[in-house]
């Protein structure tokens, strides 16, 4: 430490200490102690990184916790401002991009809100691994089977044979469960059908016309692979 000072410096700390009549060790730990105060009253007065004119750009968060299947609202997220080297490319900017959308997965508050995690062709392609997959809305027969799917889950997607009530027909093999979604109030109305949550399957896009028409004369079921 005392090299490191200038000779005048050094020559008045010594002179300082020869007159005060301490002990070496004992004033060179106070001076130490000394130094590393001024340190972190300099570290806690330190302009934060924003305030120093990093550059920060709007990003989307999630307002509060979000369940998987949430219709988001605009009260659902708010815009803050971040670092741009910290935003995700895909991060969205504004409520008006998200409202009435459906949010894949669960989001945790304070979480980036993408494009990937809302249901929609870029999530169904990062679901699939393919391209051209989208997602089909179907609503299964037993509404309890519901409960067991997550996100991610793998399944294959039957009905019964039109022309054979006792064989089951492959609608769409290996399918992706996109996300689960409860029923909204009124839906059992609006459908005619017992509530039930409605599960969001990303397919290949030849499967998923068929699939769509279906599902909607006839109940579907799924076996989870």
């Amino acid at each position: 430490m005392a090299a490191s000072l200038t000779p005048f410096l050094r020559d008045r700390l010594r002179q300082f200490l020869a007159t005060r009549g301490w002990p070496r060790a004992l004033a060179l730990r106070r001076v130490v102690a000394g130094v590393l105060v001024l340190c972190a009253v300099a570290l806690a007065v330190r302009p934060p990184p924003q305030a120093r004119g990093e550059p920060t750009v709007p990003m989307l968060v999630a307002a509060r916790d979000l369940a998987p299947g949430s219709s988001l609202r605009p009260a659902d997220v708010r815009v803050v401002r971040a670092p741009e080297s910290v935003r995700p490319p895909a991060a969205l900017t504004s409520a008006e991009e998200v409202s009435g959308r459906v949010l894949a997965g669960a989001a945790s508050r304070g979480e980036p809100v993408t494009r990937a995690r809302l249901v929609g062709r870029e999530n169904s392609r990062l679901a699939t691994g393919d391209p051209d997959a989208v997602a089909v809305p179907v609503r299964l027969a037993d509404p309890e089977v519901a409960a067991l799917l997550t996100p991610g889950a793998h399944v294959d997607v039957v009905t019964v044979a039109p022309d054979d009530g006792s064989r089951a027909e492959l609608l769409a093999a290996n399918a992706t469960v996109v996300t689960v979604r409860a029923d909204e109030p009124g839906d059992a109305m609006r459908t005619g059908t017992r509530p039930g949550r409605l599960v969001v399957i990303a397919v290949p896009q030849e499967s998923a016309t068929r699939l769509a028409s279906v599902s909607l004369g006839q109940p579907v079921a799924v076996t989870l692979r």
